[in-house]
């Protein structure tokens, strides 16, 4: 698969808060000084969602992203018209997805995963974690990462403990689809 390497930025209330006006202004740096091709709104706290959800995508409208993605609201994702990253719990979301023709990411931690996504027809996954990560388990590394990707015709990009550019540049050694992180981005 030769492919642009693409550069995914999620989103954490952690970083970004859930107050409008720093959210907005902290999304806006970020998308000014870094390279960022698709990004991901991703909050599980936040009581304004759906609030901040708008201004999220209204600030990455103006930024040209390739793919301006909600994570894990399917519903919401229908309603802004925007892309969807599905959690690896909502492989049964990809069907009404797909029928939407929204651009479909969905999170798979094994070969079981990749195989659902694919049968699924998702657009792409994320493959995790790649690199050491709080409170997500064993990390893959990038050996596993660069079977996975010859063995397996979808759009993988790497997740997981990604955090400086020798990481990068290992994950783009593999031939991947991209990488997404939260902390390299802030």
């Amino acid at each position: 698969m030769n492919q642009t390497f693409n550069y995914y930025l999620i989103t954490d209330p952690k970083y970004y808060t859930n107050d409008k006006n720093i959210f907005k202004k902290k999304l806006e740096d970020v998308l000014t000084n870094k390279k960022v091709d698709m990004v991901c709104f991703r909050d599980k706290v936040s009581s304004n969602y759906e609030e901040l959800a708008n201004i999220f995508i209204n600030t990455c409208k103006r930024f040209n992203l390739k793919q301006i993605i909600l994570n894990g609201n399917l519903e919401l994702a229908i309603k802004l018209n925007c892309s969807i990253h599905l959690t690896s719990q909502q492989f049964d979301k990809i069907k009404i997805a797909k029928e939407k023709n929204l651009y479909t990411i969905i999170s798979c931690h094994n070969e079981e995963d990749i195989q659902k996504a694919i049968q699924e027809k998702a657009d792409a996954i994320t493959y995790s974690p790649i690199f050491p990560t709080p409170n997500k388990g064993e990390p893959k590394g990038v050996k596993v990462l660069e079977n996975i990707q010859k063995k397996y015709n979808i759009k993988i990009v790497a997740l997981g403990g990604i955090i400086d550019d020798l990481q990068i540049k290992q994950i783009q050694d593999c031939q991947v689809f991209g990488f997404a992180s939260i902390r390299y981005f802030v």
